[in-house]
């Protein structure tokens, strides 16, 4: 059996055939518009998911960040308004636990932001190939669904 006959087993006629029975995969972001009878033909990434999580990463960074930085002045002045307490020093170590937590946390979102942003461009390259890879497959210059 050969690769196309096992590709065609699997996932379905590549001419439209499923109204003759075979069951055809579809990408979801390529899905047909309920009533249009076909599918848009585009599947993208980038401007999507990825860049959308690469900001979210940014904002938690920020709002980590701001509330890691509250946290000392919000605990001014307690040690000397607490002398003689032995939770002074459980306080001062729950502090000291909870900064180092939300540090990482903050430089963890940090590093994601950019991970994130380098996945939305890499996908963002792969679908101008892939697209220039329909164009010149059949020779026609046409994007997949024109006809000329």
């Amino acid at each position: 059996m050969s690769y196309s006959e096992r590709w065609q087993e699997l996932f379905g006629p590549t001419d439209g055939g499923a109204d003759r029975g075979g069951a055809t995969m579809t990408l979801a972001s390529t899905a047909p518009d309920p009533g249009s009878g076909g599918g848009q033909g585009k599947l993208r990434h980038s401007g999507g998911p990825w860049t959308s999580a690469s900001g979210t990463s940014a904002e938690l960074r920020t709002s980590t960040e701001t509330s890691r930085a509250a946290l000392g002045p919000g605990h001014e002045g307690m040690e000397a308004g607490a002398a003689g307490f032995a939770s002074v020093a459980a306080v001062r170590s729950v502090l000291k636990s909870w900064e180092d937590r939300l540090a990482a946390v903050r430089d963890e979102c940090d590093a994601l932001e950019g991970a994130l942003l380098t996945v939305a461009k890499e996908m963002g390259e792969t679908e101008v190939a892939i697209e220039k890879s329909f164009r010149t497959a059949g020779g026609t210059g046409a994007k997949p669904g024109e006809k000329r």
